[in-house]
């Protein structure tokens, strides 16, 4: 309980690194397993945060997505007090370790026995969350051979107009099965400048089921969109369920749905 309280006391000293405006949540329980899954740690709902000024159990709200091909996560955990701060999922990882964090807490404390007997059975000290975030943002070298300009993607929730294409099988290397999804085509985000984007993809949610959408339904909605390719399904026997296009954009979190 005293340590618990110490953490309590200095909790305020700890350097938060809040998510810059919206960030992606889970859609449901099973959703949120199969990412923590991917990030590599366990499917428990709470986990340790370890550093110099406190010692206490976090959850994981959700996840930024970055990278050319939005192929990485930042973490966005909660703190007791409320508090959310951004985290590279191998360095909350590592935070899961029982050794992990033991000399720093005990320097804050002043117990330099402890920090001694620790330093004995050290391992390499990871990098902090923020040097880690940003040697995974770090660009690749730029290529010699130019390439074909590339949608300017917004990162605000937007509002869309698309026409469902049709649905189709996607394979999930998270559980290794095949998850529905929906193709949409002629998508559009309307703003002042209108973007084309052609064809995109999401997945088959809860929310989407309770339209009751079908191919050639014209939509509107809110949602947010990245650019990440549609995994074609496995072992489909149904072959109106496989998709012969390649679809490089995906639409996360669709809102405020209506039919035209």
């Amino acid at each position: 309980m005293a340590n618990s309280a110490a953490d309590s006391r200095q909790s305020h000293l700890t350097q938060y690194i809040p998510p810059k405006g919206m960030y992606e949540e889970f859609e449901d329980d099973a959703h949120y397993l199969a990412k923590v899954k991917g990030w590599g740690l366990s499917t428990k709902k709470e986990f340790w945060y370890k550093d110099r000024y406190q010692h206490c159990l976090v959850t994981i709200k959700g996840y930024e997505i970055f990278g050319e091909t939005a192929e990485f996560n930042t973490l966005v955990i909660e703190f007791p007090d409320g508090n959310l701060t951004c985290i590279h999922p191998a360095y909350l990882k590592e935070m899961q370790s029982s050794g992990f964090g033991k000399e720093i807490i005990a320097q804050a404390s002043g117990d330099e026995s402890a920090a001694v007997e620790v330093k004995k059975e050290k391992k390499p000290e990871p990098a902090a969350p923020a040097a880690m975030e940003a040697k995974a943002k770090t660009p690749a070298k730029k290529e010699k051979v130019k390439k074909a300009p590339k949608l300017v993607l917004p990162e605000e929730k937007v509002h869309f107009t698309a026409t469902v294409k049709q649905f189709a099988l996607s394979w999930n290397h998270f559980n290794e099965d095949n998850d529905e999804v929906v193709v949409f085509e002629n998508v559009r985000i309307e703003q002042e400048e209108p973007i084309e984007v052609g064809l995109a993809w999401g997945s088959h949610s809860k929310t989407l089921k309770k339209h009751e959408l079908e191919p050639g339904q014209q939509l509107e909605f809110d949602g947010k969109i990245v650019k990440k390719s549609l995994p074609k399904g496995k072992d489909v026997e149904d072959e109106a369920l496989l998709l012969d296009v390649s679809v490089a954009y995906k639409i996360n979190n669709p809102s405020k749905i209506t039919k035209k």
